[in-house]
């Protein structure tokens, strides 16, 4: 039984839980971090030093970084689904997922923190507007490739379409200037229809302000 720990409001928590489902496999999760706490307990920082969730355990493994823990799960159970076989397909997906964390999920992080995570006094507009532009920039690039192809790697849902959906989902909840995206929308549709994104992502509530993010990691944590 694979141990999870982390709060479900954390887009990177979410990354995992997402991935959990999709590769249909039987796990528990110990709420940690945030308004729970725990992540700088000895026990905790013994597994990531970082103090920071994700961290999951799997047998003789343990692991914190989100990104690299949907990795591991996707080749280490049911090759195929969530890691494409094809060495050109899982170049693709190999590509996207790192070009989420740096050319969107980075801005992203910081529209998040100023609009959310703090008072209306401490947000840094300036900080603000520069990650709209990048955000902007990045989804143009993501758009046009989704042009041509139905997923991330090309012809299969793959765990770069994860890294994206959960950071995207989260970006169309704040309150900020966004561009036209046609086949992003298309592709978030198609998201939409699965049941990982809906359990791990949708179900909870997308925060607006400090106050609703308080609200939102007590009840759905």
């Amino acid at each position: 039984m694979i141990t999870l720990w982390g709060r479900r409001n954390s887009g990177n928590v979410q990354k995992v839980l997402w991935a959990l489902h999709e590769l249909d496999l039987p796990h528990v999760r110990e709420r940690v971090g945030g308004s729970f706490g725990g992540n700088h307990d000895a026990d905790f920082l013994a597994m990531n030093p970082m103090g920071l969730v994700p961290v999951i355990r799997d047998g003789d493994v343990t692991m914190f970084e989100s990104n690299a823990i949907v990795r591991y799960l996707s080749a280490r159970y049911r090759p195929g689904v969530l890691r494409p076989e094809d060495h050109r397909h899982l170049a693709m997906a190999e590509q996207w997922m790192d070009w989420q964390q740096n050319a969107f999920g980075a801005p992203v992080t910081t529209i998040f923190l100023n609009t959310v995570r703090v008072t209306p006094d401490k947000r840094n507009a300036a900080a603000v507007a520069d990650a709209e532009k990048r955000a902007f920039e990045a989804l143009k690039i993501a758009d046009e490739h989704l042009s041509r192809h139905d997923w991330f790697a090309g012809p299969m849902f793959s765990f770069g379409d994860i890294v994206m959906g959960v950071f995207l989902w989260r970006y169309l909840g704040l309150d900020c200037a966004k561009p036209d995206m046609p086949h992003v929308a298309e592709w978030l549709e198609a998201l939409e229809r699965r049941e990982g994104f809906r359990l791990a992502v949708m179900d909870v509530p997308r925060a607006r302000d400090l106050a609703d993010w308080g609200r939102i990691e007590h009840e759905f944590g």
